[in-house]
C-alpha cells in the first residue's frame, strides 16, 4: 500500500503544480492586461500632448511664413522703388545734361551783365566792333581779380 500512498501523494502534488500553474497564468494574464491598459492610457494621453503641441506649432509655423512672406513683399517693394527713383533720377540727370548747353550759352550771355557791364546785346552792336571787344577784355580782366588771379 505504500505505492499507493506514494502514488496518491504524488498525484495530488502534480494536481496542486497544475494549479498553481493555471494560477500564475491567470496572474500573469490579469498583470499583463493591467500593464497594456495602463500603457495605453498613457500613450493616448502622449498622443493627445503632441497633438495639442502640434498645433501650436502649426501656428508657429504659420506665423512665421506671413512673417517670412511679409518680409519677401516688402523687400520686393523697396527693390521697386529703388529702381523707380534710379530710373527717375536718370531722367532727371538725362533731361539736365540735354538742357545743360542752353544754360550755359544763357550764362555766357548774361556774364557782362553780372559783372556789372554790359546791357543789351542790341546797345553793344551799336557801338561796334571795336568797343565790344575792349568792354570783353575788361569783363575777362574783372573776372580774373575776382577769381584771385592777377593778370
Amino acid at each position: 500500500m505504500a505505492l499507493s500512498n506514494d502514488l496518491s501523494k504524488l498525484a495530488a502534488r502534480a494536481k496542486e503544480a497544475e494549479t498553481r500553474t493555471a494560477d500564475a497564468a491567470d496572474k500573469a494574464r490579469t498583470d499583463l492586461e493591467r500593464e497594456v491598459s495602463s500603457a495605453r492610457t498613457d500613450t493616448e494621453a502622449q498622443a493627445e500632448r503632441l497633438r495639442g503641441t502640434a498645433a501650436a506649432h502649426d501656428a508657429d509655423a504659420a506665423n512665421w511664413w506671413t512673417a517670412v512672406r511679409q518680409s519677401w513683399n516688402e523687400h520686393v517693394a523697396k527693390a521697386h522703388e529703388d529702381v523707380d527713383t534710379a530710373a527717375s533720377r536718370a531722367r532727371r540727370q538725362e533731361s539736365e545734361a540735354q538742357g545743360r548747353p542752353r544754360r550755359g550759352l544763357r550764362g555766357v550771355r548774361d556774364r557782362p551783365r553780372a559783372l556789372g557791364g554790359g546791357g543789351s546785346g542790341v546797345r553793344d552792336a551799336r557801338r561796334g566792333p571795336r568797343a565790344m571787344d575792349a568792354e570783353q577784355a575788361e569783363h575777362e580782366r574783372q573776372s580774373k581779380t575776382l577769381a584771385g588771379t592777377p593778370s
